[in-house]
C-alpha cells in the first residue's frame, strides 16, 4: 500500500512513463479529510474514465476549511487513499491548489465530483483557474455523478471537538440563515467607504528560551531567538476591513523620532489610503513582548511611546481632515487605545458629525483606569471587552446585560457588542434584544488582535444594519480565525471568513 504514495515529483515521472505507455490518466484532488462512501463511489466513477487513477491531497498546512482542520493529518489521509484498490498512486501537493499540479502531471482527465457541477460559479474561482489550465495541457474535466456527501458535515455530527452548547448554537442559526445568504451579506461589504481612526502601534514579538532564574537576582533569564514585528493598533483594523470594503481611508499618528513610517506603509493593504499626521518628540509607539517560544506564553511587555498626543495647534489640523473625510465615506471606524491619537476635542468633534460611528475603547496596560467608553458622547456600534465594561460600571461581579444596557442607553447605541473571551459574545441590538453567541473555535494560538478582527467585521455588519444576531456571529468568526494568527501576520479575509462558515454550517 505504501508503494503507491510518491512524492509529487517522483509521481510526475511514473505518470510521464505510463503515458508514454499509452494509458490513459486521471487526477482526483481534494481534502479527503474524512473517507467515506462518497469518496469511494467518487474515486470508483473517475477510474471509468480511464487505466490509471491518480490522487493528490491537500497538505495541512493549506487545508482551509476552519480552525481544527484538517482531523487528520496529510500523512494519514494519504494512506487512506492508498489503501482503495480503486487509487493506484497518491501524492500530497505542494501549493493550496490543483492548478500546479495539473501543470505538472498533465492528466488526460481531470474528475471532480458532482457537487462542484452546481458550483461552477464557485466563489473560490479555483475551478475556473483549474479550467483554463486544463486547457493548457489539452486535458478535460469530467463530473462524476453519484451519491454525494460532505465531509465537514460528517465531522461536524460525529467528530466534533466542540462544546454541545456551540453544536446546538450552529444548529438553530443554520436553519435561520443559509451560507449563500451569509455569503451575500459579506458581499454587500464591498461597497461601503470606511474611514478609520486611531492610533498605530507596532507590535514586537522577541521570541525567546527560558535559560533559568538568574544565579544573583530573582530575575527570569532568556535566551532571544528571533523576533518579529508587525502592524497593528489601527493599521489592523484599516487591514481587516480593507480586505472587505471598497474603500478605506486611515487618520493615524506616527512619531518625530524612530517613526518606522517605511515598514508602516509596507505593511498596509493596497486598498487603505493613509493620512499620517507627525507628533513632534515622540516616537512611534512600539509594544515590545518578549515570548516563550515554544508555548508563545508572554513572558515581558515594554512600552515605548509617548502618549500626550499632539500639541493643540497641529490637534485642530487633524480634526479639521477627519472632518472634512467624514462626508466622503459611509461610516467611521475609532481605534481607540487610549495613546494620545484621540484627543477630548477630536473625540466631540466626532460625537457630533453625522457620521455612523463605530468605536472601540481599548483597556490596556498603558492607560487601565483612565480609559473607557463615556468618553464618547455617542456611537452607533461599540465593541468591548467584558473586563472594559466592567470598568466603566465599576461593577466587577453581576449580571453584565444590565451593564451593557445601561451604557448602550447613555450612548445612544444601535448596536454593542460585549466579547467575553471562551464564552464567545453578548450582543445587544434593536428593542433592547440580546443575543449570546458561543466561541466558535477551540484553536488560541494568541489573543492579540482578535478584538480587533471581531470589532472590524461587527462594524461593517452593523453599517449595513444586519440583524443583531448575524453582527454576533460574523464578529465571532472574525475573532475566532484570528486567534489562530501569531499577531497580527495577516488580515482576516471574505474568503477565509466564507469557508470558516461553510464548514461551521455544514
Amino acid at each position: 500500500m505504501t508503494r503507491k504514495i510518491l512524492d509529487l515529483k517522483s509521481l510526475a515521472d511514473v505518470v510521464e512513463t505510463l503515458r508514454n505507455q499509452g494509458k490513459r490518466i486521471v487526477l482526483c484532488h481534494g481534502c479527503f479529510d474524512l473517507l467515506h462512501i462518497g469518496h469511494i463511489r467518487y474515486f470508483h466513477r473517475a477510474k471509468e474514465h480511464g487505466d490509471i487513477l491518480v490522487a493528490t491531497l491537500t497538505p495541512d498546512r493549506f487545508v482551509d476549511k476552519g480552525p481544527s482542520r484538517p482531523a487528520f493529518t496529510e500523512d494519514l489521509r494519504a494512506e487512506a487513499l492508498a489503501s482503495l484498490k480503486e487509487v493506484d498512486y497518491v501524492a500530497i501537493n505542494e501549493w493550496p491548489t490543483a492548478v500546479n499540479t495539473l501543470r505538472l502531471l498533465r492528466p488526460h482527465v481531470y474528475a471532480k465530483g458532482s457537487e462542484f457541477k452546481a458550483e461552477r460559479s464557485d466563489y473560490t474561482g479555483k475551478i475556473d483557474e483549474e479550467i483554463k489550465v486544463l486547457e493548457e495541457v489539452g486535458a478535460t474535466m469530467v463530473f462524476t455523478e453519484d451519491i454525494v456527501f460532505s465531509s465537514s458535515n460528517l465531522i461536524n455530527r460525529f467528530l466534533s471537538n466542540k462544546p454541545e452548547e456551540t453544536q446546538e448554537y450552529l444548529q438553530v442559526f443554520s436553519t435561520r440563515y443559509s451560507t449563500d445568504q451569509l455569503n451575500e451579506m459579506i458581499d454587500r461589504m464591498q461597497s461601503l467607504r470606511v474611514l478609520v481612526v486611531g492610533d498605530t502601534i507596532l507590535d514586537e514579538y522577541r521570541y525567546c528560551d527560558a535559560l533559568g532564574k538568574s544565579n544573583k537576582d530573582p530575575v527570569l533569564a532568556v535566551l532571544q531567538r528571533s523576533h518579529e514585528l508587525f502592524a497593528g493598533g489601527v493599521l489592523a483594523v484599516a487591514n481587516h476591513i480593507a480586505n472587505f470594503a471598497n474603500k478605506v481611508t486611515m487618520c493615524s499618528l506616527l512619531g518625530e523620532e524612530d517613526r518606522q513610517e517605511e515598514f508602516v506603509r509596507a505593511n498596509l493593504n493596497p486598498k487603505v489610503t493613509p493620512i499620517f499626521f507627525t507628533q513632534p518628540g515622540a516616537p512611534t509607539l512600539l509594544k515590545r513582548r518578549y515570548l516563550d517560544g515554544y508555548s508563545f506564553n508572554k513572558l515581558l511587555e515594554i512600552y515605548i511611546m509617548n502618549d500626550k498626543g499632539l500639541p493643540e495647534d497641529l490637534d485642530a489640523q487633524f480634526r479639521a481632515r477627519i472632518l472634512e473625510e467624514i462626508p466622503k465615506h459611509d461610516l467611521v471606524v475609532v481605534a481607540d487605545f487610549g495613546h494620545g491619537t484621540m484627543s477630548a476635542a477630536t473625540i466631540a468633534a466626532l460625537c457630533e458629525s453625522k457620521a455612523f460611528l463605530c468605536v472601540n475603547t481599548q483597556a490596556n496596560a498603558g492607560n487601565r483606569g483612565f480609559h473607557t467608553i463615556t468618553k464618547y458622547p455617542r456611537a452607533d456600534c461599540v465593541s468591548l471587552a467584558e473586563h472594559e465594561i466592567r470598568l466603566e460600571t465599576r461593577l466587577v461581579n453581576g449580571p453584565l446585560r444590565p451593564q451593557v444596557d445601561g451604557l448602550a442607553a447613555r450612548l445612544n447605541t444601535r448596536i454593542f457588542v460585549a466579547t467575553r473571551g471562551r464564552r464567545g459574545s453578548l450582543v445587544r441590538g434593536r428593542n433592547d434584544h440580546f443575543v449570546q453567541s458561543p466561541s466558535l473555535t477551540t484553536n488560541v494560538v494568541d489573543r492579540i488582535g482578535a478584538g480587533d478582527a471581531l470589532f472590524s467585521i461587527s462594524s461593517l455588519a452593523a453599517a449595513l444594519s444586519l440583524d443583531e444576531e448575524v453582527v454576533a456571529f460574523l464578529g465571532n468568526v472574525a475573532g475566532s480565525l484570528a486567534v489562530g494568527i501569531i499577531g497580527n501576520q495577516k488580515s482576516i479575509d471574505p474568503m477565509g471568513v466564507k469557508k470558516y462558515i461553510t464548514s461551521l454550517l455544514k
